[in-house]
C-alpha cells in the first residue's frame, strides 16, 4: 500500500508564496509520475502540475505557468510544489498524486482518473 501526505498549506495573502509538499511511503512505492490537482468549492477538480518521477520533466496547466514550480526528490520520495504569485483563484484544497504505470504524456497527466494514489488534501487560501 502507498500513503501519500501533502503539508504546506495555509492562509496567505495574494501575491504571497507558499511550498507544498507531499511524502510518499509504503514498501511498494513506486511511481513513474507525480501530479498536483486542486478542487476549489462548488467547482470540480482541476490539474495543476506533473513531474516524471525519473526524468523530471514538468508539465503545467495554462493557468499557473510561470507562477508555479513542480519538483520531487526522489532520494526522500517526495514531491514539492512552489507557488509565487498566489491569487484568490488558487485558493483550493490541493491534492497530490501518484501514477504507477502507463503512458506518460502532457494530455494523460492532466487527467486525475490516471492516478493510482491520492493524498488527503492541504487547504490553500488565498486573501485579496
Amino acid at each position: 500500500q502507498v500513503q501519500l501526505v501533502e503539508s504546506g498549506g495555509g492562509l496567505v495573502q495574494s501575491g504571497d508564496s507558499l511550498r507544498l509538499s507531499c511524502a510518499a511511503s509504503g514498501r511498494t512505492f513506486s511511481s513513474v509520475a507525480m501530479g498536483w490537482f486542486r478542487q476549489a468549492p462548488g467547482k470540480e477538480r482541476e490539474f495543476v502540475a506533473a513531474v516524471h518521477w525519473s526524468l523530471g520533466f514538468t508539465y503545467y496547466s495554462e493557468s499557473v505557468k510561470g507562477r508555479f514550480t513542480i519538483s520531487r526528490d526522489s532520494a526522500q520520495k517526495t514531491v514539492y510544489l512552489q507557488m509565487n504569485s498566489l491569487k484568490p483563484e488558487d485558493t483550493a484544497v490541493y491534492y497530490c498524486a501518484s501514477k504507477t504505470r502507463g503512458v506518460i504524456s502532457s494530455n494523460i497527466l492532466a487527467v486525475g482518473a490516471q492516478y493510482d494514489y491520492w493524498g488527503q488534501g492541504t487547504q490553500v487560501t488565498v486573501s485579496s
